[in-house]
């Protein structure tokens, strides 16, 4: 496969690999958690030994512009509750843990007494032994019963892959109880034949929300003596449930706590989640029930050596003559070459299904030069691959035939790859609480990790990499989910309604938005209203007007065309994207062009190809004002927020040079748009505060839109949302306003609480959104501050000056930031986020 490389001299990938010292480090900590025996004869060098090869090549070092270091820290045991069986504490000796940690004692404890609880600890720190010693006591109590099965416990896994995994530890752990405890896997994945054996026999279901929803809710009755004897629900990596998704997965719980109740059952939920803000106040909003946290964190931790790295400037120039870094991409690929070449086990966290596979397909061919016999050892993990691809890669992981692993966050969500040395992420991943959990995947064995941030070339990376302190002395962020999202609950309530009819008694469980909303699917035909409820009447599957991912409409599938073979697919949503016409599409290290994107059957038809570009997707974007909610006074301007109508079209793509990221054309789509009424916070200034900035006419627009690209790029460090989930529209003259207003919005149906959160810490975020524009030292403009490369108006126009006395203008006529909210969070005052789905009207 043809890719178009930098020169050799210009290229450092396979440099002498000599020690020159950038960081101070102490030998690898040998702690070791539960269940992780001490290796012998471990003579891994320490994640400081690594990082210096890492950077002895030419002009490596100076790519490094801060270097973290996490101390080695002791852990506290505990003793398990006495209402632990014998027979189960046994079995977690004979998988080598004496003594619990004090936070896994503490959650077994709340467990036992019958009171929901969210664990919110590190990663590797046995969340998953915190609620298996309750939940196995359960199970073994429960096989004494006359039928077997007195008792049954769910567990739900935002991924199928963590679900395997889990179905393997507990297998492990448990073989010592015999059949008392039989777990099984219930998803999209299992066999026809195996479906009823989980439904009458297993006692330990592993499933994904999705299959909750499509699957087991909508047939209660074939799982009612499963659920009559439900005693506990786990949720792990509860985290992820936020926006959107978390909403759905809010509402699939309420109505799995409702069928329960029909069978007689008042399970206890068990909720397994990284660091987070406010644990037990997100938990208590996915569940709509009261929960405990256990928090302090009495896991040993190794040494973590955290190095923040910046991509070196290249001769090339981007548009407008803005100076170009080299890429994220090639730099991950270059150092996951490095460190496999070091022997070093390593994973890299890469954003996109693309980015993965061109980064393990580019680090083969680096590998191949070296020697042919390692480009095997190195491959990319992500969502979209089919289900034996996944399960062979899992296999190799857990094996240790694979060296190198570039990953999407399909592999980020804890699956138990133990001895991993290294983690490099390309890209902040939007979040400090992602951010700290990819880093946690090196060093699960209790030893000592190296984690390398590579920083893309936008504003929000730019920033953290010189802006160490937002990231290691920030709490990590609160989640972020709004269940009474009408788009959200209104196809739930018909869910509800199609497994049980809705009564009175129910409507509370659903939250505040019910009685309005239930007149509303009646007048639609959804429901019908009777004198004993409401009643779902329509022959199609209620379950099937919700798709809980956020993402609407049917996948669209990805087909070789000239073969018929199916490749994977993509979602609806993104396809406009993902895999327009004349898009580059990877699979497997394979490269394809689509041919042909068909919407009317869901389909795109792909054909084999060696182009030396990738492709990048454009889009525009109008924007009405619906109905303002809330707006303070900022001087003459106001800050609002509101309902908005976004109507949005893919208008282009761009093709990029691999590796330098050169731009090399642009390519006009004919895509039809798509509308969407959503929530959003915006703000508008007045004459004088233009005046006040010295802001003139022919500038105003410039000013607007880069403070929308840059404003857009801070978000994600206020809100826990991703650059996929928000966008922005920037007008001199907007005819709702009938001023110069920028707008902000969540890219969901309803929205998502972005928005709000933006709104609620507008102060803090135009300040930071200030501080990341008017520090960047470029002249005029580029991808780290104020350019986005997915503006559907060429990044024109764009006045990067202007937009930072527009900014402190508005600023300075701001009330103080406690006026905006009661509880302002504890934020940094000059942040970054990355450029988010922004487009310009």
């Amino acid at each position: 496969m043809a890719f178009n490389h930098l020169p050799a001299a210009m290229h450092d990938a396979l440099g002498p690999l000599s020690a020159t010292p950038v960081t101070d480090s102490v030998p690898m900590a040998t702690n070791h958690g539960p269940g992780r025996p001490p290796e012998s004869g471990d003579s891994r060098p320490s994640p400081g030994t690594v990082l210096d090869r890492l950077t002895a090549g030419a002009g490596r070092a100076a790519r490094i512009t801060h270097t973290e270091h996490l101390p080695p820290r002791a852990g506290r045991h505990a003793v398990w509750p006495d209402r632990i069986r014998p027979e189960v504490i046994n079995a977690i000796q004979l998988a080598g843990v004496d003594h619990p940690w004090a936070h896994q004692a503490a959650a077994a404890e709340h467990a036992l007494d019958g009171e929901s609880v969210v664990i919110a600890t590190g990663t590797a720190s046995g969340k998953s032994l915190a609620y298996l010693a309750p939940v196995l006591t359960t199970l073994l109590e429960g096989s004494e019963a006359p039928n077997g099965r007195g008792s049954t416990a769910l567990y739900l896994s935002p991924t199928k892959a963590l679900a395997a995994d889990q179905r393997r530890a507990v297998k492990a752990l448990a073989a010592p109880l015999g059949n008392s405890v039989r777990p099984a896997v219930y998803d999209g994945d299992t066999p026809v034949e195996e479906r009823e054996w989980v439904r009458q026999y297993a006692n330990y279901v592993l499933t994904n929300p999705d299959m909750l929803h499509r699957g087991i809710l909508p047939a209660h009755p074939r799982w009612s003596s499963f659920l009559r004897s439900l005693r506990y629900v786990v949720i792990d990596e509860c985290h992820t449930y936020r926006g959107v998704f978390g909403s759905h997965v809010a509402q699939v719980l309420r109505r799995l706590r409702r069928v329960c109740a029909r069978y007689g059952s008042d399970p206890v939920f068990l909720l397994a989640s990284a660091t987070a803000a406010e644990p037990a106040s997100a938990a208590g909003r996915l569940t709509g029930l009261p929960v405990h946290e256990v928090a302090d964190d009495a896991s040993p931790r190794g040494e973590v050596v955290f190095a923040l790295w910046e991509p070196p400037l290249t001769e090339l120039h981007g548009e407008k003559g803005a100076p170009v870094r080299r890429t994220a991409t090639a730099e991950t690929a270059d150092i996951l070459t490095d460190l496999t070449l070091q022997d070093v086990r390593s994973v890299a966290f890469v954003r996109s299904r693309r980015g993965a596979e061109l980064v393990s397909v580019i680090a083969q061919e680096r590998l191949a030069e070296v020697d042919r016999s390692l480009v095997g050892r190195v491959a990319a993990y992500r969502g979209g691959y089919l289900p034996e691809e996944r399960r062979a890669l899992e296999r190799a992981l857990h094996s240790g035939e694979l060296l190198g692993l570039a990953a999407t966050t399909a592999l980020e969500l804890g699956i138990d790859v133990s001895g991993l040395d290294a983690v490099v992420i390309a890209g902040y991943p939007g979040t400090r609480a992602s951010l700290w959990q990819q880093a946690g995947r090196a060093g699960r064995a209790g030893q000592g990790a190296l984690a390398i941030l590579v920083a893309r070339d936008d504003p929000l990376d730019t920033f953290l990499v010189h802006h160490p302190e937002a990231l290691f002395q920030q709490p990590v962020e609160s989640t972020v989910l709004d269940p009474d999202n009408p788009y959200v609950l209104a196809p739930h309530l018909c869910a509800a309604a199609a497994e049980l009819p809705l009564t009175e008694a129910d409507l509370a469980l659903f939250g505040p938005a019910v009685p309005e909303l239930l007149p509303q699917l009646v007048t639609a035909g959804l429901l019908r209203r009777r004198t004993t409820g409401w009643y779902w009447t329509r022959r199609e599957r209620a379950a099937d007007l919700a798709d809980i991912r956020g993402e609407g409409g049917r996948p669209v599938q990805i087909v070789e065309a000239g073969t018929g073979r199916l490749l994977g697919t993509v979602d609806e949503g993104a396809s406009h994207t993902a895999v327009h016409d004349g898009a580059v599409h990877l699979h497997q290290g394979r490269t394809y062009l689509v041919k042909r994107l068909d919407l009317t059957d869901s389909v795109a038809l792909v054909e084999e190809a060696t182009p030396p570009y990738s492709t990048t997707a454009r889009d525009t974007t109008a924007i009405s004002v619906l109905e303002t909610d809330t707006e303070i006074p900022w001087g003459g301007g106001r800050l609002c927020y509101g309902s908005v109508e976004v109507t949005n079209q893919v208008v282009s793509f761009l093709r990029r040079r691999l590796i330098t990221g050169e731009v090399l054309g642009e390519s006009k789509l004919d895509l039809p748009p798509r509308t969407l009424r959503t929530r959003a916070v915006w703000w508008t200034v007045t004459e004088e505060q233009l005046d006040a900035a010295r802001v003139n006419p022919e500038q105003l627009g410039g000013a607007l839109h880069a403070a929308e690209h840059a404003s857009i790029g801070m978000l994600p460090l206020f809100a826990t949302c991703d650059r996929r989930d928000i966008g922005g529209v920037s007008v001199p003259l907007h005819p709702d306003t009938l001023l110069p207003t920028v707008f902000v919005y969540d890219g969901h149906p309803g929205g998502a609480g972005f928005a709000e959160r933006a709104f609620h810490t507008a102060h803090e975020w135009l300040t930071a959104t200030r501080e990341a524009i008017a520090s960047c030292e470029c002249e005029a403009g580029c991808p780290s501050c104020i350019q986005s490369p997915k503006c559907g108006n060429g990044n024109e126009p764009l006045h990067k000056r202007a937009a930072v006395r527009l900014l402190g203008e508005l600023l300075r006529s701001a009330p103080p930031p406690k006026t905006q909210t009661p509880d302002p969070p504890d934020l940094p005052g000059p942040r970054t986020a990355e450029a988010g789905a922004d487009v310009t009207g």
